[in-house]
């Protein structure tokens, strides 16, 4: 392995967490309702379990989900559940005050691990990805790299979302769409729960 191996992942990486999905979602409403701060644990939390995924992919957790397919079904529908009761409290809360719609410090950080936590797709995705990308035979020092690189990026790129969107111009805006931007969220998020929650 060598460093055009970590930047091809990281690239595809950087790829991946642009496209629309409940972390990026869930960081985005975070940074904008709660701050720089709250969104910062939060992408925190949301990277610690990413790169969790990938190391669980590196030492062979897919092919355990392909051994014990209940497994992959337990965490899958236990996600699933979890993605619609955030999306039922978002649109529950809606039209709750400014200060009272994010969840901050220590709460951030593991709503964060637990919207990641909430999609074992993730460690498919990352085996895919991983078997493309880099050589066979890696050293135990080396899948600790590519872990803790996944780390420093995914924490890297959602503090800077953190502190684009925290700026009183964003948050402004916010507070004069929040209905809306909040059931919007939570029509996203619920209906990707439910396509996790049925999907085969």
């Amino acid at each position: 392995m060598d460093w055009t191996h970590l930047l091809a992942f990281n690239l595809t990486l950087l790829a991946a967490m642009a496209a629309p999905g409940p972390a990026l979602l869930y960081a985005l409403r975070q940074s904008i309702s709660g701050g720089f701060l709250t969104g910062a644990a939060t992408g925190a939390g949301l990277a610690l379990v990413a790169a969790g995924w990938t190391g669980a992919a590196l030492l062979g957790l897919e092919a355990l989900f392909a051994l014990v397919p209940i497994a992959y079904l337990a965490l899958r529908i236990i996600g699933a559940l979890y993605l619609i009761w955030v999306a039922w409290t978002l649109w529950r809360n809606a039209r709750q005050s400014f200060s009272d719609s994010a969840t901050p410090g220590a709460r951030a950080f593991l709503g964060g691990m637990l919207v990641n936590l909430a999609n074992p797709k993730s460690v498919l995705f990352a085996a895919s990805v991983l078997v493309v990308i880099f050589p066979p035979g890696l050293s135990l020092a080396q899948k600790a790299l590519i872990v803790t690189n996944h780390f420093l990026v995914e924490c890297l790129v959602y503090a800077l979302f953190a502190a684009l969107l925290a700026t009183p111009p964003a948050r402004a805006g916010y507070l004069r769409l929040k209905p809306l931007i909040d059931r919007a969220a939570a029509l996203i998020l619920g209906a990707l729960g439910l396509r996790l929650l049925l999907g085969r």
